[in-house]
C-alpha cells in the first residue's frame, strides 16, 4: 500500500444520523419482548461514516447531507467539524428530525431499524450546489440511505466531469443499468447482491463486473473477480467483535487506496484492514484509523 504526497479531494453524498445501540441477551424475535443490558448513542449514517473515515486517512472531504434543525442535527455537525470534515453543503430541514438508528445487538449479530427522516429531503438541488467541488474531486462516494433520485443525479455529475465514483450498495435495492455502468465500483453485501442485480447467480455476475463489484460478507471477506481469476482477501486475524460500520470503513480504506493509485488488490486488502480496525471498538466511527497508524 502506497501514499502518494497528493492530498485526496473526496466528496461524500448520504445520510448522518445518531444511533442508539441496545445490548442484550439476545436479539428478539417475533412478538418477544428483551431486557437491555446496556444503551449508547453513537454518530452514524453510512455517508458520515465515509466522510469521517476519509478524513481520517487524510483526505480532504466534503460532506453533502441534511440534517433537522434540532439538537441531534447541531451534534452531527459539530462533530463532523471536530473530525475535519467540511459541512458547508449540510442543509437543515424543519420538516423532519435528524435520522436516527436504532441497533439491538447480541453476542455479533444485530438487527437494526433505521429512521432516515431529514436524510429523506436531500435533493438533487443540494447536490448541484457542490457543483465547483465536482470539477477538482478525485472520488465521489455514495450509499443508498438517501433517495436514488440523488444517487442517479450525482453518479451523472461525477460522469459529466469525467470523476470517478463509488457506491457502498447498502441498503440494497435494484440499481439500473445505466447507474452499474456509470459506477467505477460497487461494493455489495454477499447476502443482498440478488436484489442489486435481480439475481444471486455471483460468479456470472463477478465476471461480468470485473474489479468493479466487490462482495462482503461479516466476517471481513472480501471476494471479486480479476480479469482472471476469482480473488478472495480476508482478514484471519480478524474477531471481528463489533460488526456495525465493516461495510462503510471497507469503502474508505479501498477509496483512500484507490486515490493514491494503488492497484485493485491493495485496495482490496487496505480496505479490508481499515475494516478490521473499526471492528474492534462499539459505534461505526469510534474504531476508524488515521493515517497516522499507517503512516510513520
Amino acid at each position: 500500500m502506497n501514499f502518494s504526497s497528493e492530498q485526496p479531494k473526496i466528496i461524500v453524498i448520504g445520510s448522518s444520523s445518531i444511533d442508539l445501540v441496545l445490548e442484550t441477551e439476545k436479539v428478539p424475535g417475533r412478538n418477544e419482548t428483551v431486557i437491555a443490558s446496556q444503551s449508547e448513542s453513537f454518530f452514524g449514517g453510512k455517508g458520515a461514516n465515509q466522510a469521517v473515515g476519509a478524513a481520517r486517512l487524510g483526505a480532504s472531504v466534503h460532506f453533502v447531507g441534511c440534517v433537522g434543525q434540532d439538537p441531534l442535527g447541531q451534534q452531527i455537525m459539530r462533530n463532523m467539524i471536530s473530525e475535519n470534515v467540511n459541512v458547508d453543503f449540510v442543509f437543515e430541514t424543519d420538516h423532519e428530525s435528524s435520522g436516527t438508528a436504532y441497533v439491538t445487538t447480541s453476542h455479533g449479530n444485530s438487527a437494526i431499524v433505521v429512521v432516515p427522516a431529514a436524510n429523506n429531503y436531500l435533493s438533487t438541488k443540494h447536490v448541484e450546489s457542490a457543483d465547483r467541488y465536482f470539477q477538482t474531486a478525485d472520488l465521489i462516494l455514495l450509499q443508498l440511505e438517501v433517495s436514488m433520485d440523488v444517487v442517479e443525479f450525482s453518479v451523472d455529475k461525477a460522469k459529466k466531469y469525467g470523476k470517478k465514483v463509488g457506491l457502498y450498495a447498502s441498503p440494497a435495492q435494484k440499481l439500473s443499468e445505466k447507474i452499474v455502468e456509470n459506477l467505477d465500483f460497487i461494493i455489495v453485501k454477499s447476502n443482498e447482491l440478488h436484489i442489486l442485480f435481480g439475481e444471486d447467480q455471483r460468479e456470472e455476475i463477478l465476471k461480468k463486473y470485473f474489479n468493479k463489484v466487490f462482495v462482503r460478507d461479516d466476517i471481513n471477506s472480501t471476494v471479486y473477480f480479476d480479469g482472471t481469476e476469482m480473488k478472495y482477501c480476508r482478514n484471519e486475524k480478524d474477531s471481528t467483535i463489533y460488526k456495525m460500520g465493516m461495510g462503510d470503513a471497507f469503502t474508505v480504506g479501498f477509496s483512500i487506496a484507490l486515490c493514491h493509485n494503488n492497484d485493485i488488490e491493495d485496495c482490496v486488502k487496505f480496505g479490508n484492514e481499515v475494516s478490521s480496525r473499526v471492528s474492534a471498538k462499539k459505534g461505526s466511527q469510534t474504531g476508524l484509523p488515521r493515517l497516522s497508524d499507517f503512516v510513520s
